[in-house]
């Protein structure tokens, strides 16, 4: 069973609607409410799985994937096996329409001085700004979950991988049925590092989600901007992963044996601007040492080298720039840190 409905996240100052799509499977109805379409689940209705994708507009990667999944779970799936839910599926599609239009990751300050990045304000206000509005509205969809899926994408140069609460064991599991061989373990609270707390990491939708014990993670697949098939079946297969560990779909989660990594904290930043050539035969996925060499800045015009840039740790790279030109503070690459099982 499938029902979809025109979502109303929030209003412009033109009073033209800022307008998305929830789509309902399985078990759960869409039924009319006072502010809009809301989520009705029987009481034997089973677990309720939540996906988005389009937080960040040009993330689309995660739209295809929920594209691919509604196919394959309808009649345009041709009668697919898994037509019928034991629960409810509540996805959508583009959670961000504003940055969704401008292909961009934040919004322009005339829209959102406060929150440009509609992931730093979970689980949002309804009389907040546009982008709290807009993370209210679906957080009523979102906190009747059992489990939470945020579709993400980096860019080319960033390793596929899954991000979860370090410490929950339940988000823990959520992100080995995912399946992705790197798993990225974010801290939080007074655990988490000083640049956790500086950056508002607190109100992205995993963070608030888990603290209200709602098993999140973040799925970070290849690239942006571009819908790439492999990401897009990575995506899919993670998602029917979730649905079978959560029980709406018959048979047994993939045994997982991958790598578990300390958060994406461990950056290597440029220390002056100017361009940046990696060193030889250095790419993504790739374990470095300590002190190991990853590249070097110059200056493009008298051509002095400015930077040697080293890791400061032992880990997996799983980030790497390649626009070559760039300027003081930008991230050169990224080391994720192994933990210990």
């Amino acid at each position: 069973m499938h029902d979809a409905s025109e979502l109303v996240l929030a209003r412009l100052p033109s009073g033209v609607p800022i307008r998305t799509t929830v789509h309902v499977y399985g078990e759960g109805d869409l039924v009319e409410g006072p502010d809009g379409p809301a989520l009705d689940v029987p009481d034997d209705g089973g677990p309720v799985v939540y996906a988005q994708a389009a937080q960040h507009g040009r993330e689309v990667n995660g739209t295809a994937v929920l594209r691919r999944l509604h196919e394959r779970l309808t009649d345009e799936g041709q009668g697919s096996a898994d037509a019928d839910l034991a629960g409810t599926l509540v996805t959508v599609p583009v959670a961000d329409p504003l940055t969704f239009d401008r292909v961009s990751y934040t919004t322009p300050e005339s829209l959102d001085a406060t929150h440009s990045n509609m992931n730093r304000c979970w689980p949002g206000d309804e009389d907040g700004t546009l982008h709290e509005r807009m993370a209210a509205r679906l957080w009523t969809f979102a906190s009747a979950a059992d489990a939470i899926i945020d579709l993400h994408t980096g860019s080319p140069a960033m390793l596929t991988h899954t991000v979860y609460m370090r410490g929950d064991e339940t988000c823990r599991s959520l992100a080995e049925a995912f399946g992705t061989d790197l798993l990225l373990a974010e801290a939080a609270g007074d655990d988490a590092d000083t640049e956790w707390s500086e950056r508002g990491f607190a109100g992205k939708l995993r963070v608030a989600a888990t603290r209200e014990g709602i098993p999140t993670i973040t799925p970070e697949l290849a690239h942006s901007r571009e819908i790439v098939p492999d990401a897009v079946e990575t995506g899919l297969s993670g998602i029917l992963g979730v649905l079978r560990h959560e029980g709406l779909l018959p048979g047994e989660t993939r045994s997982w044996d991958g790598t578990v990594a300390r958060n994406h904290l461990g950056r290597v930043n440029a220390a002056e601007s100017g361009l940046f050539t990696t060193a030889p035969d250095l790419s993504v996925g790739d374990s470095v040492a300590t002190d190991e060499l990853l590249g070097v800045v110059h200056d493009p015009t008298t051509f002095e080298a400015l930077q040697t840039a080293r890791a400061d740790r032992d880990g997996i790279v799983y980030s790497l720039a390649r626009e070559s030109t760039v300027t003081a503070g930008s991230t050169l690459v990224g080391v994720a840190e192994r933990l210990e099982e």
